[in-house]
């Protein structure tokens, strides 16, 4: 994960989100978007 791009990250929460993947690897994105304090930039909802 940190060798993607915060824009590639967020990207992928968004797609990982249409597609209904698995909520652990939803998770897992969700985990690096807060350690690089992306959160401002997406909406996560539950």
């Amino acid at each position: 994960m940190r060798k993607l791009s915060d824009e590639l990250l967020i990207e992928s929460y968004y797609k990982a989100r249409e597609l209904n993947l698995s909520t652990d690897f939803i998770r897992l994105i969700e985990t690096e978007i807060h350690r690089r304090s992306l959160f401002n930039k997406i909406k996560i909802s539950s």
